[in-house]
């Protein structure tokens, strides 16, 4: 079985200040799932054999077998599985690509064996901010600590130049840097912010405590300026950047701006917005 993992943008992504009950921050963000997407693929093993999940080139834990964990303690009493993901994903880079392999695995296992829905949300929503969103990947707002997901209608056409900087940024340090420069919104602005959508895109919060902690963003945001992006912002807690185009011909401006990047920053692609993504039924058979 096969499964797409779509990575995330996030359109805009206001913080407030952080909750006294888990210490984590209230936010309000609008996910935007990718065409850059890591790919999982399950295979049943026989009775006896313990569930595996191997990610060549990715070291240190990993979210998708949380996700299997957490659905074993469950209850999910479906054979044994070894799920193997293909990284396209920047690791360690603001676009949610250990959440996307999560929420794909949860996928995957529902398709062995059904799993009640709610019991597929309370996972994800335990294994972190980012992975209810991309259960159900689409355009998404999301509140709480970005946890708490209401599904949004499409947006106009437009499209993105990702741009992947050759550096990492823990999430965790990028909050503690952004408290340190103060730049939590009051909770009252917070919930204004939250009840104005459609609001702003192509704000976000966070961007200063990225560049505070990796410099370079700022010659990848001039870049994609440069190229020609209405918007340059970026990727939640960063470095990966973006720049986005609005139009009918957005996808066409992309290609030609995407052109310009591509010399001095050679990981850089066009991505478009996915909804709906499921297994890829032709390897299926």
């Amino acid at each position: 079985m096969h499964e797409l993992a779509p990575g995330k943008v996030n359109l805009c992504l206001f913080l407030g200040p952080v909750r006294k009950e888990d210490g984590r921050h209230e936010l309000v963000t609008v996910y935007d799932s990718v065409s850059l997407c890591d790919e999982l693929t399950l295979t049943v093993l026989d009775a006896g054999a313990t569930d595996e999940v191997v990610c060549p080139g990715v070291e240190g834990p990993n979210l998708a077998a949380d996700a299997l964990a957490a659905l074993r303690a469950s209850g999910w009493d479906a054979p044994p599985v070894r799920i193997e993901i293909v990284k396209r994903i920047p690791v360690a880079a603001g676009m949610g690509g250990g959440s996307a392999d999560a929420a794909a695995a949860l996928r995957l296992a529902e398709r062995v064996s059904p799993v009640p829905p709610q019991t597929l949300d309370a996972i994800a929503a335990s294994l972190g901010a980012d992975v209810p969103a991309q259960l159900r990947p689409g355009l998404s707002l999301g509140t709480g600590a970005g946890e708490l997901i209401e599904p949004l209608a499409p947006l106009p056409e437009h499209a993105f130049a990702i741009v992947p900087l050759p550096h990492a940024l823990a999430t965790a340090s990028v909050y503690v840097e952004a408290d340190r420069l103060g730049l939590g919104r009051p909770r009252e602005e917070l919930a204004a912010l939250r009840s104005s959508w459609p609001g702003q895109l192509g704000i976000n919060d966070l961007e200063p405590a990225a560049r505070s902690l990796c410099p370079p963003i700022d010659a990848a945001l001039a870049a994609i300026r440069s190229a020609g992006a209405e918007a340059a912002l970026v990727c939640g807690s960063g470095p990966t950047c973006a720049g986005v185009w609005w139009g009918p011909d957005a996808r066409a401006r992309a290609d030609v701006g995407i052109r310009t990047l591509v010399p001095d920053f050679p990981a850089a692609s066009v991505a478009v917005p996915v909804a709906g993504i499921g297994h890829n039924s032709e390897q299926d058979r």
